[in-house]
């Protein structure tokens, strides 16, 4: 049953046409944001990503009520790009940036894609402050773009018994035990 909802979403997210990478100016001030790769992070597997892990969308929500701007950096193929965005509303995500790979060479290479999208929202002054992944290809694209380690957090993927290698600060079992945390000790964006 699984294969052949996989299959169905494969054939027709082959027909969705990608969205234009559009990055919304920020202004002149260095925007917080936190940065949430999504399959394995905010789903429960890499392949389960028609599934939602308990409470990711919570946690996504408390960075949003805080001032943070919200990235979402997949290196989903492109063609996902439409589907991916459906599936974060209709999983009550908050809106967000959504950036997914552009080339061949990015599906090659997830973390030289991830690290060059980071790079170039730097630029344009979004400042990641936070940022969660399931895999080493995310770890390395966030040091690389400077994220201190102490606020980057890895998510153990399900029936997985630890974490990625990886610069990472924490490595979660899920969201739910992280929701105090963020309530906790993550200072609102505006008083950055």
């Amino acid at each position: 049953m699984r294969i052949s909802r996989v299959v169905l979403v494969l054939m027709l997210c082959g027909v969705c046409a990608p969205a234009p990478a559009v990055t919304p100016d920020v202004g002149t001030a260095p925007t917080p944001a936190v940065v949430f790769d999504i399959d394995g992070t905010l789903t429960p597997r890499p392949l389960e990503f028609l599934e939602a892990r308990p409470d990711a969308a919570r946690a996504v929500r408390l960075f949003a009520d805080k001032g943070y701007k919200i990235i979402y950096l997949s290196a989903r193929n492109r063609h996902f790009d439409s589907a991916t965005r459906h599936w974060l509303k209709d999983h009550q995500f908050p809106q967000g940036l959504v950036l997914v790979e552009e080339t061949r060479a990015d599906a090659r290479h997830h973390d030289r894609f991830k690290t060059r999208m980071l790079q170039q929202l730097r630029a344009q002054g979004w400042q990641p402050e936070y940022a969660y992944g399931d895999s080493s290809t995310d770890f390395t694209a966030y040091a690389a773009a400077g994220i201190p380690k102490q606020h980057v957090f890895a998510l153990r993927r399900e029936h997985q018994s630890s974490c990625r290698r990886g610069a990472w600060e924490a490595c979660l079992d899920g969201w739910t035990g992280h929701l105090g945390d963020i309530e906790k000790t993550v200072p609102p964006a505006a008083a950055k």
